[in-house]
């Protein structure tokens, strides 16, 4: 076998062991994420807690993995331009993997109690420090393979991870689903895809042990150039730092939003806010992501000749401007019967919203009793979209659907019988009046338009693939060879586990607060125009720097 044939089998070895094992650990970090409705119901339905705050807290749940991906990122960025990349992922696999799997035995909160959320989120804990160590040796190492002149190419593959992991994810709950009934499935057949998880994590680690270490970190090693304090040195040194935060608001904190809202924002709100069920909604969405992830590769190679910055940036772009209309679009081919009552029946809570509670209770002691609380309470849980009408301070809170009008109640003083009884006359009249409306109670799949609903969401998909193709070059190209797993994992789990990862947190609470099913899109969208403006001054071109120094 040639020279060159050598180099092409290696490479792809390189690009394929690396991809194959990062795609298993976002199918384990995505496992959660998809059944967030589920695990709410199996672990944070805590009595006196509404059902719309355990939904929240699910997401809370999955942001928490998300939270300390950047403290994942120190410590296991700091080992691999110590000890190396290869060993590092390899760690970081395993502790993954087996997190994952404890997470598919464990007892729910109706069989242990609080000890279930608790324990929960700490495997989430354990998973996101992982994860924040994986993603960065992954990146560096296959970029400290590739050929200068294809490293945006060569890294848009590791790209693809993150989109194939959610897939694989969905497809082994949708094959799941197909075997198991959906009480079962909502009973115990959730745990099946965490099981299955073990299987991926022995094949990654053989995968991952025919690898050899980057030749860039081999030639530091035995140079002697390797970082004595990595973190002091990309941390606290203002040269390194400053481009660590340029890496962060000027590219990434956007790219994280983007990522997030063009998959996982969309599929919460195909099951929460237009109803669709959850075998149809992953099925949507993942036919979007087999269209879309080509796309990948093609701002990869693009970003090759023309840079890394305007593809990023035009991507962020066009999702600040798009995402309203997109969202709006969304809706009337899924369902043009939610969007035809909700232009000619338009719900509106009266009250004087200085007596109105933000519909979120963290801690589960709000009692919600006051009329316009109880008004907003059975609205909130049932995704209803709705606007606030501001009455005199006293007045007691109705809602108006069209021209009709039902008053709610005070419940303060009321015992628990007639509280309760007030609760369901009052569920039973709105719920009537916008059956009347034409409001559906779930989406009619025989009414969605499956070929403009996939394009919508594929469009969602390809704006991913723009902001998200290029930056893994993007980031390798910033920081010195020396402290490059560091310095650009931080900056990279910032962004997106803490501007991204709690997207389906923030926006969904202020959906909750407001009403408006689109009102939480605002996030994403101010998020990445400000990105935008901070990396048109601030990100330089690298791509012809010398990598290996």
């Amino acid at each position: 076998m040639g020279e060159t044939a050598h180099k092409k089998q290696s490479m792809a070895l390189v690009i394929g062991a690396s991809s194959l094992g990062t795609i298993f650990e976002w199918f384990d970090f995505y496992i959660f994420g998809t059944l967030a409705a589920i695990m709410g119901a199996q672990f944070f339905e805590v009595k006196g807690i509404n059902p719309t705050t355990s939904f929240i807290f699910a997401l809370l749940a999955l942001a928490a993995g998300f939270i300390v991906r950047p403290f994942g990122a120190m410590v296991f960025g700091g080992m691999g331009d110590k000890v190396g990349r290869k060993h590092t992922f390899l760690i970081t696999m395993i502790i993954m993997g087996l997190s994952t799997f404890l997470v598919g035995v464990l007892p729910t909160y109706h069989q242990i109690g609080i000890a279930a959320p608790i324990i929960l989120i700490g495997l989430r804990l354990v998973q996101g420090l992982a994860m924040g160590g994986e993603y960065g040796g992954a990146a560096t190492y296959v970029a400290e393979h590739s050929p200068d002149n294809k490293r945006g190419q060569m890294t848009a593959w590791i790209q693809t991870t993150a989109t194939l992991g959610l897939l694989l994810a969905l497809v082994a709950i949708g094959v799941t689903q197909h075997y198991v009934s959906e009480a079962d499935f909502k009973e115990w057949g959730w745990r099946l895809p965490f099981l299955f998880s073990i299987v991926l994590l022995l094949v990654s680690i053989w995968i991952r042990m025919k690898l050899n270490e980057s030749p860039v970190f081999q030639a530091m090693k035995e140079e002697g150039r390797t970082a004595k304090s990595p973190l002091s040195e990309a941390f606290l040194k203002w040269s390194n730092l400053k481009i660590v935060l340029i890496a962060l608001f000027g590219l990434v904190m956007g790219q994280g939003v983007v990522w997030y809202t063009g998959q996982f924002y969309a599929l919460f709100f195909l099951q929460k806010m237009l109803h669709v069920d959850l075998a149809t909604s992953y099925w949507l969405i993942g036919a979007a992501l087999v269209i879309a992830t080509p796309f990948f590769i093609f701002f990869g190679w693009l970003s090759d000749r023309i840079g890394r910055k305007p593809i990023i940036l035009a991507g962020l772009a066009l999702a600040a401007i798009g995402y309203f209309p997109l969202f709006q679009m969304l809706t009337g081919a899924v369902s043009p019967a939610l969007e035809h009552a909700q232009k000619a029946s338009p719900v509106v809570v009266v009250a004087d919203q200085a007596a109105c509670a933000v519909q979120f209770d963290p801690v589960g002691k709000a009692k919600f009793l006051q009329s316009c609380d109880i008004a907003k309470s059975y609205l909130a849980k049932g995704g209803i979209s709705y606007t606030n009408e501001a009455a005199p301070a006293g007045t007691v809170a109705s809602v108006r659907i069209g021209q009709t009008v039902i008053p709610a109640f005070e419940g303060r003083g009321l015992a628990a019988d007639a509280l309760k009884a007030g609760q369901a006359d009052f569920a039973e009249q709105v719920g009537a009046a916008l059956k009347t409306a034409g409001y559906p109670a779930k989406a009619d799949t025989a009414q969605i338009d499956f070929p403009k609903t996939i394009g919508i969401l594929t469009l969602l998909v390809v704006l991913v693939t723009m902001v998200y193709a290029p930056m893994a070059a993007a980031l390798v190209e910033m920081f010195p060879a020396r402290i490059r797993y560091s310095a650009m994992s931080l900056p990279y789990h910032f962004g997106n586990g803490w501007f991204g990862g709690l997207l389906p947190f923030i926006t969904f609470t202020i959906v909750a607060a407001t009403g408006g099913i689109y009102d939480g899109l605002w996030y994403p969208v101010g998020i990445a125009a400000l990105t935008v403006l901070i990396g048109l001054f601030t990100i330089r071109d690298n791509r012809h720097i010398d990598f290996k120094e």
